[in-house]
C-alpha cells in the first residue's frame, strides 16, 4: 500500500508537469500573438500612408481655414488653435472640428473612425492601447478609458456595450469632419 506523502508526491508532480505545459502554451500563444499584432500595426501603418498620397491634395496640406478629413491625412490635424493637451473637452455639436480636441482625444477618434469606415465593430480601451503602441497594462488602459468615457460623456462617442467604444453616430455622419 503506497504511503499518503508518496501519493500526494505524485499529485504534485502531476499538477506541476499540467502547470508546465500550459506555461509553455501561453509562452508560445504570446509570442504568436505579438507577432500578429506587429503585422496587423504594419498593414494599419500601410493603409493610412496609401489613404495619404491618394488624398484629392496628393498628401499636402490645404491653405484653406477648413479642417481637413484627419483620416485623409492618417494624423489627426493640429492647426494652431488646437487644444493644449490636458485641455477640456467641449460638448459635441454640429460643425464642431476635431481640432477643439487635444491630440490624445483626436487619436481615440481616428482609430474609431477607422473602424467605422472599415464598417468594422467598437473597440476596447484595451485594443486601443495596442493599436496605439502602448503597453497594456492597467494604468495605460484606464487612461484611455477614462478619455474614452468623457468623449462619451460629451457626445462623440458612443458605448453601446460597457467598455466597447465608437464614434457617435452624428460624429460619425459628417465622416471625421465635424
Amino acid at each position: 500500500m503506497p504511503s499518503v506523502v508518496g501519493l500526494l508526491e505524485q499529485h504534485e508532480l502531476a499538477a506541476r508537469c499540467r502547470v508546465d505545459g500550459l506555461r509553455e502554451e501561453a509562452d508560445r500563444i504570446q509570442a504568436e500573438l505579438a507577432l500578429a499584432e506587429l503585422e496587423w500595426q504594419e498593414w494599419v501603418i500601410a493603409r493610412r500612408r496609401v489613404d495619404a498620397v491618394l488624398a484629392p491634395d496628393g498628401g499636402g496640406s490645404t491653405a484653406g481655414t477648413e479642417v481637413p478629413d484627419p483620416r485623409a491625412a492618417g494624423v489627426p490635424s493640429a492647426p494652431r488653435d488646437a487644444a493644449k493637451p490636458k485641455s477640456q473637452v467641449p460638448v459635441w455639436r454640429e460643425g464642431l472640428a476635431w481640432s477643439v480636441l487635444s491630440v490624445d482625444y483626436q487619436r481615440i477618434l481616428q482609430a474609431l473612425a477607422d473602424r467605422d469606415q472599415l464598417h468594422q465593430g467598437p473597440l476596447t480601451c484595451q485594443e486601443m492601447a495596442v493599436m496605439f503602441g502602448l503597453d497594456a497594462v492597467p494604468a495605460k488602459v484606464e487612461a484611455l478609458r477614462s478619455k474614452a468615457k468623457r468623449l462619451v460623456a460629451r457626445g462623440w462617442l458612443a458605448e453601446r456595450a460597457p467598455g466597447r467604444f465608437m464614434l457617435a453616430k452624428a460624429v460619425a455622419g459628417q465622416g471625421g469632419e465635424s
